[in-house]
């Protein structure tokens, strides 16, 4: 639980932060303030204005897509935290970094370079006051004990032993862009459980915990005093209000990336939300972090911005099946409403995620589009926003958004293809309807399993048409070979080149060893 003394303390950093130029003052009328909230583990079909048959009531977000558009066709670019975490802010494929595949703990080291250009930095240099607050699990560098060096891959209770939490964090959001950055490492389930502000923890740790419920699980680890397992995500989004409130009373445009941590497990409703979905923990979860995104909607309009204040709600992949996806499926409810698969997976319920935009001043009310989209298109997105200039190496895979948000024009072409990727690296690429797989099954968690008998003579690809069979049950790669060939080769030229978006080649990130493709080899 916060302090009064802790939000004194916030208060004060805020308002230092705040303070604009005078031609950061002549900004503010021009360009919108802009409010990203990330979703955990949050599948498409766990919203009700993308799944009528939904079973989880969400009359918050339901209004924020009336209010704003729908995309119905929304990527993430990986279906797993980290990967599509790095590709939000750098606009750039994960599988391009030294990431080949899975996912970073809560020791990890930074995995983002602090040279390379982020949405925060596009966003800062015109202006604006930049700010992180929730789940980062894209790695910093802890502070360590003297003459010690990092032992363990950080998921056991041993593996912290070395850290000294005294000392000061470097590689944070705050060398990415973000003036300010309150927040913890990894997932709610990833030790060390502590709250990191502006490269500092919060609070020494005191105590080890471990909890051991069916959906409510987290792995044994340091805990500071003030870190509430049950209280990170109020927390989050209680900060979060205060900031708006803060920075709406300036004259400089915010960013603010609120990076949820939930409904990732552990699933943990506060007791006024415990049973409230007649469903299952999770969609009980669901429903209180819809009441705070209306209250985050209702604290944007209250502070007289809701007309150029820009809001994107969307997810970081699909629903989790360690989440009780079953449950709530036998109850009728489907995470990935009609998409095969779930996290982890190549699959469309993988990394197909629901995605809502609401700017009063630029996207008309109840509007949708179909176009399929990226995560990785943020960055252009802002960079558009802003009349930034994407350089070369800056957002390879980003296209901006800025188009699709005019419902009244029409765009036949919005980005070439997109590529997806899986916890184990699998890809695939997507171009107008037609889906190819470079892998025998879902290279995830789903049937069939990589590497298992099921996988056991089926055809090294697949290919699918999502406008007659969105459920990817009919594997046509046999009837259209030149559509396999030519996929393949245009998934072989954005890995060559560094890049899928115009512009000069790019290198991607050197590791060692050597990098096999999951399904086919680099030629």
């Amino acid at each position: 639980m916060k302090t009064l003394l802790q939000l004194s303390v916030f208060c004060l950093i805020l308002q230092f932060f705040s303070c604009a130029s005078p031609e950061q003052s002549e900004e503010k009328a021009e360009y919108p303030n802009v409010i990203v909230i990330l979703a955990d583990d949050l599948g498409y079909g766990d919203i009700g204005a993308f799944n009528p048959e939904g079973k989880i009531l969400t009359p918050n977000i339901d209004q924020l897509a009336a209010e704003g558009m729908k995309f119905t066709d929304a990527h993430t670019p990986s279906a797993v935290c980290t990967p599509t975490r790095y590709g939000f802010l750098t606009g750039r494929y994960n599988w391009r970094s030294t990431l080949k595949s899975g996912v970073l703990t809560g020791k990890s080291p930074a995995l983002i370079e602090d040279e390379r250009t982020t949405i925060a930095d596009v966003m800062k240099s015109a202006g604006y006051h930049t700010a992180f607050i929730g789940k980062w699990h894209l790695g910093w560098n802890w502070g360590l004990v003297d003459g010690d060096t990092l032992r363990g891959e950080g998921w056991d209770a041993k593996d912290f032993e070395q850290i000294d939490f005294s000392k000061p964090i470097t590689h944070t959001p705050n060398d990415l862009g973000f003036d300010y950055a309150y927040g913890h490492s990894g997932s709610l389930d990833m030790a060390p459980y502590v709250y990191v502000e502006n490269g500092k923890v919060t609070a020494i740790p005191d105590t080890v915990t471990v909890n051991t419920g069916k959906y409510s699980w987290w792995r044994e680890g340091p805990t500071s005093p003030d870190f509430d397992h049950e209280e990170v995500t109020p927390n989050f989004f209680d900060r979060s209000i205060q900031y708006i409130e803060e920075q709406s009373k300036t004259e400089n445009p915010f960013f603010l990336y609120l990076a949820l941590p939930s409904p990732h497990t552990p699933i943990l409703p506060p007791a006024d939300w415990q049973g409230k979905s007649g469903l299952a923990p999770y969609a009980d979860f669901m429903m209180m972090i819809d009441d705070y995104v209306g209250q985050v909607n209702a604290v944007i309009k209250n502070a007289g911005i809701d007309e150029n204040t820009l809001i994107i709600f969307t997810s970081d992949n699909g629903g989790s099946p360690a989440a009780g996806l079953d449950v709530m499926q036998g109850a009728g409810h489907f995470s990935s409403y009609i998409y095969r698969g779930h996290k982890a997976d190549i699959y469309e319920g993988g990394h197909r995620v629901p995605f809502i935009a609401k700017w009063p001043a630029k996207i008309q009310a109840g509007s949708s589009r179909e176009q399929t989209i990226c995560l990785t298109d943020m960055m252009a997105t802002g960079a558009e926003i802003t009349g930034y200039d994407l350089k070369d190496d800056e957002g390879e895979d980003s296209y901006s958004l800025l188009p699709l948000f005019d419902a009244g024009k029409q765009v036949d072409q919005f980005r070439e293809a997109t590529v997806s990727h899986s916890i184990n690296g699998s890809f695939a690429i997507r171009q107008g309807d037609w889906k190819l797989i470079m892998a025998k099954g879902s290279g995830g968690w789903s049937a069939p399993k990589p590497n298992t008998p099921a996988e056991e003579g089926l055809p090294d690809v697949q290919l699918y048409n999502l406008a007659s069979d969105p459920g990817e049950t009919n594997n046509l790669q046999a009837e259209n070979p030149e559509k396999v060939a030519s996929l393949k080769a245009l998934l072989t030229k954005y890995i060559k080149e560094g890049r899928s978006t115009p512009g000069a080649p790019q290198k991607n990130d050197p590791i060692e060893g050597e990098w096999k493709q999951i399904g086919f080899v680099e030629e």
